[in-house]
């Protein structure tokens, strides 16, 4: 869901995800929109209420390119994908520098985007 996989989710459970607040309230509840928003210290008080109601951190860490190689590997061998490993390094490491980071997250996109040049079904 994250990553605007269209995989089938589970019916018991819903995500939502933001990275921006402003979603979750109307308008005139943001501060510093105009001068007659709420006090800073209700803003506050807001944005902790918004943080223990919704406050599942996920974490996208970087690794260093062995450990992301390894995890290339691991999915392409899961999917089956037969790609030589030297091409399937340089593909990744061009995949990572465009995107600007080396992570698990990053690994399953290329993975992924991998997957949908070869004609791979993932699921």
């Amino acid at each position: 869901m994250l990553d605007g996989g269209i995989a089938g989710r589970p019916t018991n459970v819903l995500f939502y995800a933001t990275s921006n607040r402003r979603h979750l309230m109307p308008r005139d509840m943001i501060e510093n929109e105009r001068q007659t928003a709420i006090n800073p210290s209700e803003a506050t008080e807001e944005k902790v209420s918004l943080s223990d109601r919704f406050g599942l951190w996920i974490g996208f860490h970087n690794c260093d390119q062995d450990a992301f190689f390894a995890m290339i590997e691991g999915y392409a061998a899961a999917l089956g994908i037969d790609v030589p490993v030297e091409q399937l390094h340089a593909q990744a490491v061009e995949w990572s520098v465009t995107r600007g980071a080396r992570s698990g997250r990053v690994a399953y996109q290329f993975i992924a985007d991998l997957a949908g040049r070869l004609e791979v079904v993932i699921g």
